[in-house]
């Protein structure tokens, strides 16, 4: 058998795992990170030889299939993992595929949701335990979705009904505690996410990000190191078979 990896779906170039691929290398899982999107028939490693799976975000829809073939393999993969316990992580866009793979529905908000915001928790659950009941983190997205059948709702914020949930091996999380002070940069420089922001938004952002990201951190930290330590534990499992 070949050696297990973490399966890392990006859509963009600046949508990376960040802080995601900064924990599991640090608890010496290896990684495999590719862009299927655009790909009808993409060339994804054997499945027995995936030990997690991490969606990221990206600016297409979870149901653009015509567009975006790939995505239609993305959420099969979703459903193939939760059938046999494979740890999944979605941020964002992720957290929409990981959600209408199940049957959540997808709708567009009237307003898009971009900033730092509070997200209020409303269950309590190990791969997703936030420390106190309300939390500012960042949101970049208009979609949104339904809560899947079987799903546990973890937390909302005023303007998204969902925020993270858990369902069988998988969390989605809306928001982004993935970002690094050098990811949202590049996200404030990038035209196809800040384009419509004006200089005094992007500069409020930053200020937001410093005065926010000590409290974060321990956030990310449990979420990344929870992942992580699914991820350790079906690697095993793999190698055990």
């Amino acid at each position: 058998m070949a050696q297990s990896k973490v399966l890392i779906l990006q859509h963009v170039p600046w949508e990376r795992p960040g802080r995601i691929l900064e924990t599991l290398e640090d608890v010496g899982l290896e990684t495999n990170t590719l862009n299927i999107v655009d790909e009808k028939k993409p060339d994804l490693p054997d499945f027995k030889d995936i030990s997690g799976v991490v969606i990221m975000g990206g600016p297409m829809g979870a149901l653009d299939f015509e567009k975006h073939p790939g995505l239609k393999t993305e959420a099969k993969l979703v459903r193939a993992s939760i059938s046999v316990g494979k740890p999944i992580l979605g941020i964002c866009l992720g957290h929409q595929i990981i959600a209408t793979a199940l049957g959540g529905k997808l709708t567009s908000n009237a307003v898009e949701e971009i900033g730092f915001a509070p997200i209020k928790r409303l269950d309590r659950h190990d791969y997703f335990s936030m420390w106190s009941k309300e939390v500012n983190v960042l949101h970049w997205h208009s979609d949104v979705v339904g809560l899947p059948e079987g799903a546990q709702l973890l937390a909302r914020s005023e303007k998204t009904k969902v925020q993270a949930f858990r369902i069988a091996s998988a969390l989605g999380l809306q928001f982004h505690l993935e970002v690094t002070p050098a990811m949202l940069e590049e996200w404030l420089a990038e035209p196809k996410m800040a384009g419509k922001l004006s200089k005094s938004e992007k500069k409020r952002m930053l200020a937001d990000f410093e005065e926010c990201n000590s409290q974060l951190l321990p956030l990310a930290d449990s979420v990344f190191n929870g992942f992580a330590a699914r991820c350790s534990t079906y690697a095993g499992f793999l190698q055990g078979k």
